[in-house]
C-alpha cells in the first residue's frame, strides 16, 4: 500500500509540474490524490498547511522582503555601486570588480539574487557597455554576483531553511553565510580580475577626491539596514521578526524622508510587489509543509537516507552526491521549492553523517543559488540576459566561467564545515 501510495504522490507532482502548473499547485494536488488513494483523512492536509506558516519565524520573511524593494525603490543601489567604484575601481578591470563587490552590498540588503540582478544589473551592465566591456560579459558577470544576495545575511532563504529544518538558529544561518559569501566575492573577483588582464579592461572612471566623503557616508547610510538586522540578531536584542521590522521602518524612513528620490506615493507599488511576493511564499510554504507531511507519513526521507547509505558510508562520497543532485535539480527548480521540498528529504542524510544543519543548509541554498543561473528556469539569467538584451545561449555561455568557479567555491564550504561554522561557533 505504501508503495503504490509512493507511486502516486510522485506521479501526480512530476505529472502537474511537467504540465506547467505552478509547483505549490503540484504540491497541494499530490498531496491530497496521495491520501484521498489511501484513505487518510484529508483534512489532515489543511491542518499541516496552516500549521506550516503558523511559525513566528515566519513573520521575518515579509519585512525582509518589503526592506529590499524599498532600498531598490530608493535608489540606493546607484549609492552602493559608488561605493564599491571608491574601494575597487582603481585596480585594473575596476568596473568589473565594482560589480562584484556593488552585488555583495546590495544583497546584504535586499536577500534577493533577483532583485540584486534587476537593480545593480540596470546601472552597471549599461555602464560596463559603454566602457568597452562586452555584452555578454557584462552579463554573465552580474549574474554571476548577483547570487550573493542569497548566501549573504539577511537572507530570507535563510529564514525559509531556518523553519523547514525545524528550527535552525536563524542567527547562526546568518553568521554561517558571511564567511561563504566573502569566499564567493573573493573567487568572483579574481576571475574578473585575471579577464580584466587577459582582454585589457581598463579602470573604473576615479571618483573626485572632494566627493569622497560624501560617497562613503551615503554609501554606508545606504547598507545601514543591512547591519540593524544582523547586529540586532547577533546581540540578541531584537528576534528575527522585530529585526526585519526595524530595517523595513528605517529603510522607509532613508528612502522617503532623508533622500526623497522617489515621490511617497511610489510606496503603493512597492506594497503591492511586497503582497504578491509574501503570498506566494506563504502559500508555497504551507503546501510544502502539507507535502512534507505525506513524504514523512510515508517514510520517504528514510528510505532516501537508506538508500544513500547503501551507496557509500563515505561521509566525502555522500556530500559529494548530495551536491550533485541538488546541481542537476537546481536548473528545473526554483528556489524556495527547492528548500522546501529537498530540505526534509536530504538533512536527515546529513545528520547521519554529522553533519550540522547550520552547514548543510549554506550548502543547499548555495546549490540553490547557483542554479538560479541555469535554465530551464534560471531567473537570474533570463532577468540579466533581458537587462542586457542577449539571448539566453549567449548569457549562458558568458555565465560558465563564473559558473565553474562557483562550483569550486561550494565544494570549498562542503568540505571544510569551518568556513560556515567558524563564527556560529565563536558567536554560540
Amino acid at each position: 500500500m505504501e508503495d503504490e501510495a509512493i507511486i502516486v504522490l510522485a506521479v501526480s507532482f512530476f505529472g502537474l509540474v511537467i504540465f506547467r502548473f505552478p509547483v505549490a499547485v503540484s504540491l497541494m494536488v499530490s498531496s491530497i490524490l496521495t491520501f484521498m488513494y489511501m484513505e487518510a483523512p484529508l483534512a489532515v492536509i489543511g491542518q499541516q498547511m496552516i500549521q506550516g506558516i503558523s511559525s513566528f519565524s515566519l513573520l521575518a520573511i515579509p519585512f525582509f522582503i518589503l526592506t529590499g524593494q524599498i532600498m531598490g525603490e530608493g535608489g540606493l543601489a546607484l549609492r552602493l555601486v559608488n561605493l564599491a567604484t571608491l574601494l575597487v575601481g582603481r585596480i585594473r578591470g575596476g568596473l568589473a570588480l565594482v560589480n562584484c563587490v556593488a552585488c555583495m552590498f546590495f544583497g546584504n540588503i535586499s536577500g534577493s539574487a533577483a532583485a540584486d540582478a534587476s537593480s545593480v544589473g540596470s546601472i552597471m551592465i549599461p555602464m560596463m557597455k559603454q566602457k568597452g566591456y562586452d555584452t555578454d560579459y557584462a552579463v554573465g558577470l552580474t549574474i554571476s554576483s548577483a547570487i550573493q544576495g542569497v548566501i549573504v545575511p539577511p537572507s530570507f532563504n535563510l529564514v525559509l531553511y531556518s523553519v523547514v529544518a525545524g528550527g535552525v538558529s536563524i542567527k547562526s544561518l546568518f553568521l554561517g553565510g558571511i564567511v561563504p559569501g566573502f569566499l564567493l566575492l573573493i573567487t568572483l573577483m579574481s576571475l574578473a580580475y585575471y579577464y580584466a588582464c587577459k582582454r585589457g579592461y581598463g579602470k573604473a572612471d576615479p571618483i573626485p577626491r572632494e566627493k569622497w566623503a560624501s560617497t562613503i557616508f551615503n554609501g554606508l547610510l545606504s547598507f545601514s539596514p543591512a547591519l540593524v538586522i544582523l547586529g540586532g540578531i547577533v546581540s540578541g536584542l531584537f528576534t528575527a521578526g522585530e529585526a526585519g521590522a526595524m530595517a523595513a521602518f528605517y529603510s522607509f524612513i532613508l528612502a522617503f524622508g532623508v533622500y526623497r528620490e522617489v515621490p511617497l506615493k511610489n510606496m503603493v507599488p512597492v506594497l503591492k510587489r511586497t503582497f504578491r511576493t509574501v503570498l506566494m511564499v506563504y502559500f508555497l510554504i504551507s503546501t510544502s509543509a502539507a507535502f512534507g507531511y505525506v513524504m514523512a507519513y510515508l517514510d520517504i526521507p528514510t528510505m532516501i537516507t537508506e538508500w544513500f547509505m547503501n551507496i557509500s558510508d563515505n561521509p566525502y562520497v555522500i556530500l559529494f552526491l548530495i551536491n550533485i543532485l541538488l546541481i542537476v535539480l537546481g536548473g528545473p527548480m526554483d528556489m524556495a521549492p527547492m528548500i522546501l521540498i529537498l530540505t526534509p528529504v536530504l538533512l536527515p542524510v546529513a545528520k547521519s553523517i554529522g553533519m550540522d544543519p547550520v552547514h548543510f543548509g549554506l550548502v543547499l541554498i548555495f546549490n540553490a543559488g547557483i542554479g538560479l543561473l541555469t535554465p530551464p528556469v534560471g531567473t537570474v539569467l533570463f532577468i540579466g540576459c533581458a537587462i542586457g538584451g542577449i539571448s539566453i545561449s549567449q548569457g549562458t555561455k558568458a555565465m560558465l566561467p563564473f559558473f565553474y568557479a562557483e562550483l569550486v567555491a561550494l565544494m570549498v564550504i562542503t568540505y571544510i564545515p569551518q568556513t560556515v561554522m567558524f563564527l556560529p561557533n565563536l558567536f554560540k
